[in-house]
């Protein structure tokens, strides 16, 4: 089998640094920071000695799992720790009564845990168990990697052959920020820094529509996880093709969330909502999962006077996103990201976060589409993986995100919140207009 080589010194690339400034955000808020988790509902224990010993592979050929993220003047580096930290922890509940209870305040202790930045294991493996409930909950911290990252963490876990596994290893080439980057000239890469501060520019012309139910401090990050059945499910993937087209499936969700928020709340302040998306850089089939967070940002908005109609919504949010790709907003954030990762912290979070008309925070909620998950394979160590669900840390405000993905034909619902800003009442009486939206009802 192929290892890599041992860590000595990895610097941040600048998407790494980005998701490390809302890391700092975060812990500014007296939050646990940048964690994030990614679950398997399993219906029984799974094969414990065999998933160790699957594990203790995965750290010999990734040894930046048990590095410890360092500062240096400015800059942030993966560093080796003298000696490896513990990845994988069990959980065991034995009362039926209390079961429900343990599964929510496990893995809300899990992602609500804090620790200073050095001391803080970048990756973490937790299985629950309990008399009718089992799960797996990969808790990673987001400057190690993205979503797609964990998805392919679990993947190689899964995978049976030696041979196989070998191939999930580290790229021998920069960053894909940077690799981007080096196809444009000096020239053309100070034409896209202009075009994406002109593009900022005009996302700040309205300011953003913010909920909360509480003026109170942050306290903890809560959610609430919920599934469409598989015919729910073909039904909003018929309004999404209609009305989006086939490519335009992660903005009929959150024109959707738009307009469920508008419902719920139509005289929440603000003139228009604003969210920021995440777009995917890694090639199709690429299995590194790792020291990379392969990401670029877009942002969808649709100021209030739209809301009402719901063809008219997704047409411009259509139109919003065609010309976004004709114009290549897409590729100029990049030198935009990597001028911020020369940034202090604070002062990249700042120009993130708050608007350049009047300095309130810039987003009205965040959101993730996973989409299909398809390399998670049905058997994970003997157990049948019979849902997934996924969560992060969200700065406040806005306080609210939504993360998506469908896995064996359901789409899943992660509403991630931070308390006391929400509670489950609002959440569940959001998801409700949010069901009705995406069948058309």
């Amino acid at each position: 089998m192929k290892h890599t080589s041992p860590l000595i010194e990895q610097a941040l690339n600048p998407a790494d640094y980005f998701t490390l400034a809302i890391d700092e955000a975060l812990r500014l808020e007296n939050m646990p920071g940048n964690l994030c988790g990614f679950g398997l509902e399993l219906d029984k224990q799974p094969d414990v000695s065999e998933l160790c010993t699957r594990i203790l592979e995965f750290m010999q050929q990734f040894p930046e799992v048990t590095a410890s993220l360092q500062q240096q003047g400015r800059r942030f580096f993966w560093r080796q720790r003298p000696e490896p930290q513990q990845l994988f922890y069990q959980h065991h509940c034995s009362s039926i009564e209390s079961e429900t209870f343990f599964f929510q305040t496990t893995i809300s202790q899990i992602i609500n845990h804090h620790a200073p930045r050095e001391s803080l294991a970048p990756i973490e493996f937790h299985l629950l168990t309990g008399p009718n409930r089992h799960a797996l909950l990969l808790r990673w911290h987001h400057p190690l990697c993205d979503a797609r990252g964990a998805e392919l963490i679990l993947k190689y876990l899964c995978t049976e052959s030696l041979e196989q596994r070998a191939l999930f290893d580290q790229p021998n080439t920069p960053s894909l920020v940077q690799a981007q980057l080096a196809k444009y000239s000096w020239w053309r890469k100070l034409r896209f820094f202009w075009q994406a501060y002109r593009y900022i520019r005009r996302l700040d012309h309205y300011r953003s529509i913010q909920h909360r139910q509480s003026l109170d401090a942050p306290k903890r990050l809560h959610a609430l996880t919920f599934r469409l059945t598989e015919t729910q499910t073909q039904q909003v993937a018929e309004h999404s093709r209609r009305l989006t087209g086939l490519t335009g499936t992660s903005l009929y969700y959150i024109g959707c969330l738009m307009r469920a928020l508008h419902k719920l709340e139509p005289d929440a302040p603000g003139e228009a909502y604003l969210a920021p998306y995440a777009f995917n850089l890694r090639k199709q089939k690429a299995l590194t999962p790792l020291l990379g967070n392969h990401l670029g940002t877009l942002f969808a908005q649709a100021p209030k006077a739209l809301l009402d109609n719901r063809e008219q919504l997704f047409a411009h949010l259509k139109e919003q996103y065609a010309q976004t790709l004709k114009q290549q907003l897409d590729q100029a954030f990049f030198p935009t990201m990597w001028a911020a990762s020369f940034l202090p912290l604070v002062k990249h979070i700042k120009e993130l976060r708050a608007s350049y008309k009047d300095g309130s925070e810039r987003s009205s909620f965040w959101f993730s589409d996973i989409g299909q998950l398809d390399s998670v394979e049905r058997n994970f160590f003997g157990a049948d993986i019979t849902g997934v669900f996924h969560t992060c840390q969200v700065t406040s405000p806005p306080g609210l995100g939504l993360l998506m993905c469908k896995y064996r034909g359901q789409l899943t619902l992660n509403y991630n919140f931070v308390e006391p800003l929400f509670n489950e009442t609002w959440i569940k009486q959001l998801h409700e207009r949010m069901s009705h939206e995406l069948l058309g009802q």
